[in-house]
Formats: structure tokens, sequence, C-alpha cells
């Protein structure tokens, strides 16, 4: 199905392992493997089930309960917790407390009474899908194969022709109780199924043993994807209308325009950006059916529910690349998009739907760029961009052996406004203070930057690191990875008083996240001397990190805060001897006191665009310095007369308060200048240094 070559789907089973496993297990174990192969199912979505006889906590008889995967949760990640357990005699029982198709939706409130053991796991709604079907072992998987077959005009000729007689099928019906009545009855009328294709949606397959259901699994999906690409007409998507631009030409766009999309769809929610450029988009924004067949949708629930009704497609020619042209088309076509969304909306909705949602596209097709994908997570936006892969790979199957078919208007209406999918969106958590927003911290790699990057990703935000140690670099993300996962941190290697690497820095964060919010200016260095012993070389040292590159740094986030119109927050970590000179450290104390007044000035350009400046200074951040590990803690123990064993102890005493500054002491004031709990404040400065009456702002 993939444009690139790909390994053939093989059984992963291990027999040795297996044998140590009890039945709760053992399905975790098929669930890890199928979840493992994005080709098999996509990420959160699928299910697995078993029927297990286990000791009933109460009377100690053998039960049979129903393991399932509960609501929520991936198959590839999924533990033993994530599954709910259910007795099987009282989801029987509900068979008769159901009053019909037009009600069915109340059998959900039933399914926490059938809990078995006071699990706490919910149970999602394809609960009854798995619990009634005549089989001990069940996967209901949504292979790119199979939903293509499934989205097919001639779908129930098609899977006769192919499975003969193996697989049933039944006619698209939304995911409920209804449906899995229906599944009963199909599997206990064809006992010698292997399993069944729903229409528009993805498959079912089971077997007596875990191991047999797995296997059969990847056995119908082998079968699939060999006969589609036997029979397939080519060329794919109607063949070739242009020639994709070079790899970096189509960054270098995206990088530019995700910022001004991102500022034109975030007026009422922050939204994250993901770039996808792979080899199966590209084939299809260059396709001469591109826009009749974006224009149909998508078919398979999952991919619906993450992609919206039909993706947007950029007006935009590579032959002739103007972009200028491209940008001055959005603001209209971004209306006619949302007009069209909000028509289809009142065309569809029924007497309690709820209200109508943000009618902003999540997928955008460029042709001959790529797809951008826009949500409220960098997570969501990068996995609907995943979805929105298998949709086409969907399409291409569909149409390479029939004719695809999208997923109804009303029915696509009627499950993405579905109540009980309301009823989970309510039950979110609320967002974080930082949700949404993007940050570029400077000397990432240091103590300070690593405390305030952890600080940021803590309240929800996304973070780009910079840093010019590579192997620090590396280190910091790494570990910031392990605490926030991978979707939300980067890092580039770059020496920010290079004009060009500056530059190259704020593309890579538009092109990684979308954009930029706040910027945290923070990479330092100290340098010590007298002043008949300071050289050129000192002074222009400290001038360029410590100026120019927050100048530099500056400038290019202000000129994407400006673009995006969404305003901002730069934060400057300048330093005590900003406002307090020092003997001995003239070079060092110019600079910062420059760094304050830069900030200050900005501070009055970005007011008009809402865009805050605002310093922090901190004072003798010893531990977890890289700058106090080296030459600085020396000197500064020389020119204070003192061991360098003694500095912290120095540093703790002299302040009014006696107290030591941290790195997390600067990072709580530079989340707070950055966050909205200080959004009437621009221009200011916060000193975080235990206290120092000469630093006194005055």
């Amino acid at each position: 199905m993939n444009v690139t070559q790909q390994a053939p789907i093989t059984s992963l089973w291990d027999d040795a392992a297996a044998a140590t496993m009890s039945e709760p297990e053992l399905l975790l174990y098929r669930s890890n493997l199928l979840g493992s192969d994005l080709r098999i199912t996509n990420f959160g979505g699928g299910n697995t089930s078993a029927k297990v006889m286990m000791a009933d906590p109460l009377s100690g008889e053998q039960v049979e309960v129903l393991w399932v995967k509960g609501s929520g949760g991936d198959l590839g990640s999924i533990k033993l917790d994530g599954f709910s357990t259910l007795y099987m005699s009282k989801l029987n029982e509900l068979k008769g407390r159901y009053r019909g198709l037009a009600l069915e939706d109340e059998m959900v409130a039933y399914l926490p009474h059938c809990t078995f053991n006071l699990n706490p796991r919910a149970a999602s709604i394809d609960t009854p899908l798995h619990a009634y079907i005549d089989r001990k072992h069940v996967d209901h998987m949504h292979p790119d194969s199979l939903i293509a077959i499934a989205a097919c005009a001639s779908s129930k000729a098609l899977t006769q022709k192919i499975f003969e007689g193996e697989l049933g099928w039944l006619p698209w019906q939304r995911p409920g109780y209804d449906l899995g009545l229906k599944l009963e009855e199909v599997s206990k009328a064809n006992p010698a199924l292997k399993g069944i294709i729903l229409e528009g949606h993805g498959l079912f397959t089971w077997g007596d043993t875990a191991k047999s259901c797995y296997e059969t699994t990847l056995a119908i999906i082998k079968r699939a994807e060999e006969w589609i690409a036997a029979n397939s007409k080519q060329p794919a998507f109607g063949g070739q209308a242009i020639e994709a631009l070079p790899a970096e030409q189509r960054a270098a766009l995206a990088a530019k325009l995700m910022p001004l999309l991102r500022g034109k769809i975030s007026r009422d929610e922050f939204k994250l950006g993901d770039f996808n450029d792979n080899a199966t988009v590209l084939e299809f924004v260059c396709s001469r059916d591109l826009k009749p067949l974006a224009a149909l949708g998508t078919s398979c629930p999952d991919h619906f529910l993450r992609t919206k009704i039909r993706p947007f497609v950029v007006e935009f020619d590579p032959l002739n690349p103007d972009f200028d042209k491209l940008v001055a088309s959005l603001d209209q076509a971004l209306e006619d998009y949302r007009a069209d969304y909000r028509a289809y909306y009142d065309r569809c909705k029924r007497d309690n739907s709820p209200a109508v949602r943000d009618a902003n596209p999540i997928i955008y097709l460029i042709p001959g760029v790529g797809m951008l994908s826009f949500a409220k997570d960098k997570a969501t936006a990068r996995i609907a961009g995943e979805f929105y892969v298998n949709a086409i790979n969907v399409m291409r199957g569909a149409n390479g052996v029939d004719t695809y078919v999208g997923l109804p208007e009303q029915e696509a209406f009627d499950i993405e406004y579905w109540l009980l999918e309301e009823a989970k969106l309510q039950r979110m958590p609320k967002p974080k203070s930082l949700a949404g927003r993007i940050a570029l911290v400077t000397g990432g790699a240091g103590g300070i930057g690593q405390a305030v990057a952890r600080q940021l990703l803590q309240e929800g935000a996304c973070v780009m690191l910079t840093d010019i140690d590579p192997e620090a670099l590396a280190q910091a993300k790494n570990d910031l990875t392990k605490a926030a996962g991978k979707d939300s941190v980067e890092s580039i290697v770059a020496n920010i008083t290079s004009e060009e690497e500056v530059e190259n820095i704020l593309a890579a964060t538009s092109l990684r996240f979308g954009g930029i919010d706040l910027l945290i200016s923070n990479a330092g260095i100290a340098s010590s001397a007298p002043l008949e012993d300071t050289t050129l070389e000192i002074w222009q040292r400290n001038q360029d990190i410590l100026v120019k590159g927050y100048f530099l740094a500056g400038r290019a986030a202000f000129r994407i805060m400006k673009q995006q119109k969404l305003g901002g927050s730069m934060v400057f970590v300048a330093s005590k001897n900003g406002l307090v000179a020092s003997a001995g450290a003239s070079a060092y104390c110019t600079a910062k006191a420059a760094e304050i007044h830069l900030a200050r000035c900005i501070a009055l350009e970005g007011a008009p665009h809402g865009i805050r400046v605002n310093v922090v200074n901190p004072d003798a951040v010893i531990r977890g310095s890289r700058i106090w590990d080296g030459k600085w803690k020396q000197e500064r123990a020389q020119s204070n007369k003192i061991e360098a064993d003694d500095v912290e102890a120095f540093y703790r005493d002299r302040s009014m308060l006696k107290l030591s500054v941290l790195p997390e002491d600067i990072a709580e004031a530079v989340y707070f200048l950055a966050s909205s709990k200080s959004a009437k404040s621009t221009g200011n400065i916060l000193n975080v240094d235990a206290g120092n009456a000469a630093a006194f702002t005055r």
C-alpha cells in the first residue's frame, strides 16, 4: 500500500515467551505486537479482547470475564491496567435492557454495572462489539488494506471475491450496542468464518487462542495487501500532475507558512503544527486527483474523528512558487472552509447536538510541498497527520481496484457530534497554563536553561532548546524527553552570535511546532578580569554573546510573533550585575546592562502587538551551572579572596535572606513572566538574588 517498499508483515510471536504467560498476559502480549506496527492499526486505534475464566472475588467460583481494551489508550503501549474487565454473565443480561437502535446509547451507562473486581478502567463504547462475538479471542484492527476494501463501492462483492467466504461482511453502521448484536448473529450463524469486514470501517478477526487470533489477523491483512497490489490500476490518484519541490525548498516554504497559518487559526485556541512530506504524502499532493479525492473526505471513523470532514487544499503552484500570492489567498480560502463547515453543521445537526465546534481545518495539503496538520497539542497534530496518511493509502487502494467512497455526510456528523464523544471531550482535563504555546530557550543545555525548559514543559508548552555545545545539548534533550515525551521537546545546535544560525533556529522551531510564542534568552558566559587586564577579545566575546546574540534572537522571534498576531512574551535572563557594577568584571557587567536596556527597547515596540518583554536578574546561581563549574568560579573566588569551595556559602551569606539561589528559582520567575500570570507586565525586572539592596530597582 505504501509508496516506499516495506518488509512484509510477519508474525513476531515467541512461543517460549508466551508459554510463561497467563491469559491476560497473552492478551497484553498480542496487543503490544499488533500495536507495534502502524500498518496493522493506527496509534490509539483498534481494540483487542479475550474471554477468560477467573475466580470471582466474592464466591470464589470460576466465572467468564471479558478483558477488553478500555476507553482511550494505545495497543502498542498498553499495560494490563489499560484493559477493562467485565462479567460476561452480566453483559449477556444487558440484552434484556436493550430498547432498540434509537436508544442504544443508553446501554453505555450500564457497562459500569458489569465491572469485574472493581476495575477502575472505564469500558469503551466498543465493548459490546467484542463481548457478543462468539469467540474467545477477538481483534478489531484498522489496516489500510482492509479499510480500502471496506471503503470500495463494491465492498461486499470484493470481500467475497478476495476472501472466498472466510470473512463475513456487514453494511456501514455506527459502532454501538446494536452492531454488537449483529456481530454476534453473524459469528454464531457462520462458525467457519475467520472474521468480518465492516463497510467503511475496518476488520474484526478472531480465534480460539491468543496466538491463532493474532496470526489470523496478520494472514488476513497480508492477503488483502497482496490482492490489492496484484490488482491495482496504475498510476495512482490519476497520475502525477506536478513535480515536488526539492526537500530544502519544501521545508523552507513550510517553515515560512506555518506561523502565518497558525496565527489565522489560533484566535480562540492556540494550535500546534506538524509538517509531513513523506513519499506517500508527496505522491498524493502532486497528483491529478488531489482536489476531487480530498473533497470526498475519509471513511473510517478513526480517521475522520481526527482529521475532520475534509482537508483544506492550499492554492499553490510549485511551478510558479509565489509565496506572497499564497498568503494573500489564505484569509478568503479559510473563511470559505469555515463557512462550508458551519453549513455542514446546520444541514446535519440534531435537536440535541452539541454546539458547533472549531470550524478551522485540521489537515492542510500543499501541492508539491506536503501536508500540515494543526491541533491543540503537538502529539494530536502529528497523529492527525498520520491518520490522514492512512486515509491516503485507503484512497489509493480503493480507487486502484474499484471506486473509493467516503463516509456519508450525515453519518460523519453523527460520529463527530455523537453525544457519547461529546461526553468524553467534556471529561478531558483542563488545559495547562501554557498549553499550545511554543517556547525557544537559548543556552538550553545549561543549568538554568534546563530548569526553565522543564518548568515550561510541565505547564504544557513545547520547547525548542538551542546551545553551542552538542554533547551537553543532546543530554539535556534526552533528559527532558524522558520527562515530557518526544513530541514536546526538540533541539538544534547553533551559535547565537551568527545571524544565519539564529534565523535557522527560528525556522526549525516553526517547522517543528508551527511558530513561536515564548523566547527565553538565556545563553550566557561569564568572565572576570581587572580593567587593565581585560583584552579586546574578552570585551568583544561578552558583547557578541550577551548583547549581539540576544539582539539577533529577539529580532528573529519578534518578526514571527508579529506575523502570527497572537502576541508573545520574551524573557531575558540577565544578571544582578546588569544593575550593580562589580570590580574586575567590566566586560560582563556592561554587556548585562545592555541586555536589560535592549529588553526595554523591544518592550516599547512590542506592546502595540501584544508582545511583552521582561527581565529576570539572577545572582550567584552556582549549583547546576556550567558557568560556575568553569573558570568563572576561580576568578570570583580570587576576586573575593576566598577558596573556590567556599564560593556558594560566600554568596549565600552575602544575601539579605541568607539563601542560595537555584536554577529552579530562576525557572519559576521566568515562567511567571512568560505566562498570562503576568499578562499586564512588560519592560519590568524581577530580581531573584535572595536580596541585594544595591540591586533594588529605582
